[in-house]
């Protein structure tokens, strides 16, 4: 039987559309000029788009490409910005948005691997549950989070999605078996944050908090010390914040919001019974206080301007001929206390974003493209002042890689699981974790 007529008796959809391969074989890696470069549209194309919709039929459509020898690169929603979900050899795309049964179980959620978050955090907060973290892009599928993402609200007080967020996932592995199996504790690992390498996740379980009344609150002040002096304090509140973004003021006007452009942006997500104390140090750090806004949807528009999406707004605010702007993302106390050494270390203009992580802050650090060579140096020199990294540039899974690859070797042992993405040492050069955790 062909390999066509036998991803047909699967159940699944199975198209070769060149438009709909396009659009699939491509992520939000355009975000990275370095990665503009090395991976436009149409340069790495997936022969086929496969698009089950139940757990067995993705086992049935691994076990069937195996046979074949043909590589599958799994795929949520594409948000991701590392060009994770890039088919390199071709193969098939296989897309699990498919795949989005929620269900709300005590203390937890079990969603299939394409339900969106947005979607997933409706369920729960109307079951009296808040998930512990979503990413900034909240409709992203959850298997792609889990899969590719790693902080973003939430993760004050909760850290990354390998931190206990995930229970349990069921994972189809590329063993030729169409079997399924589901893994937790610590042997969540593997699974965690590593593309889809070592088998495709098709459920995930997290966890939630009781629900909270989240508030958005906006702060702008006449100076980034001034902004600091505030966002230091956030961590010592009754209740942690869910999120705490600041921006200086070229970055403010390209938010979508209506901000006071000249001043530097403080936006917190903060729990209801925190909020006068929010209120108050804005005020005694010298700030304004623009909106205080209860209405749950506010604190997802407010969500949805940090970590690297100010970044995306500056650079579709710049004209086409304009020079290319990149972001490192890092973390560090001189971030809080030395603006100016971080700014030296590329050529300027620098502009900061700031997140807020439980043991200090984090950054997108925002700079003129002018080489990957230059970008690299830039790095070192953060580095060398005390500034972790982590570059949005490269696609290698750079976390439990060698557990990843001792993984692999049983549940892929033909290495077609979204191949291009596992070597054995990925380069340091190029991604460093900035430690979310310490």
């Amino acid at each position: 039987m062909s390999l066509l007529a036998e991803l047909g008796a699967t159940g699944a959809e199975v198209s070769d559309d060149r438009d709909l391969r396009l659009k699939v074989s491509s992520d939000w890696s355009r975000m990275s000029p370095v990665l503009q470069d090395k991976l436009p549209p149409g340069r790495y194309l997936a022969d086929l788009v496969v698009r089950p919709t139940s757990a067995q039929q993705v086992a049935d459509v691994l076990a069937v490409a195996h046979r074949h020898d043909v590589p599958v690169t799994p795929r949520g929603a594409g948000t991701g910005n590392y060009g994770q979900a890039t088919p390199f050899a071709g193969g098939i795309v296989l897309d699990l948005r498919g795949l989005d049964a929620i269900e709300v179980t005590g203390e937890t959620v079990r969603a299939g691997a394409g339900a969106k978050l947005t979607t997933v955090d409706e369920v729960a907060r109307a079951a009296g549950r808040d998930i512990w973290i979503f990413p900034s892009t909240k409709g992203s599928t959850v298997g792609g989070f889990v899969g590719g993402g790693s902080a973003g609200t939430g993760t004050i007080e909760h850290r990354t999605t390998s931190d206990g967020f995930v229970v349990s996932a069921t994972v189809a592995p590329m063993d030729g078996s169409g079997s399924l199996f589901t893994v937790s504790g610590e042997d969540l690992k593997p699974y965690v944050h590593t593309y889809g390498v070592t088998g495709v996740l098709v459920e995930v379980e997290v966890r939630t908090d009781p629900a909270r009344d989240w508030v958005a609150v906006y702060g702008s002040f006449g100076s980034y010390a001034s902004l600091v002096g505030v966002h230091r304090t956030l961590t010592d509140l009754s209740v942690l914040p869910r999120l705490a973004s600041g921006d200086e003021p070229a970055l403010v006007p390209t938010l979508p919001v209506d901000l006071d452009p000249s001043r530097w942006s403080l936006r917190v997500i903060a729990e209801a019974s925190t909020v006068d104390r929010v209120v108050d140090r804005i005020r005694g750090g010298g700030g304004l206080v623009v909106r205080v806004a209860a209405d749950y949807a506010e604190t997802d528009v407010l969500s949805g301007m940090s970590y690297n999406h100010p970044v995306y707004f500056l650079q579709q605010s710049l004209p086409a001929d304009a020079t290319r702007l990149f972001h490192v993302e890092s973390s560090g106390t001189p971030l809080w206390d030395s603006p100016e050494a971080v700014r030296d270390c590329y050529p300027g203009p620098v502009h900061l974003h700031l997140e807020l992580f439980q043991h200090g802050p984090g950054a997108m650090i925002v700079a003129e493209y002018t080489g990957e060579e230059d970008l690299l140096s830039g790095m070192e020199r953060l580095e060398a002042i005390g500034v972790g990294v982590h570059s949005p540039h490269q696609w290698y899974v750079d976390r439990n890689v060698a557990l990843a690859r001792e993984t692999a070797r049983r549940t892929d042992p033909k290495g077609l699981l979204n191949p291009g993405k596992l070597v054995d040492v990925p380069p340091v050069d190029t991604r460093v974790n900035i430690g979310v955790v310490r």
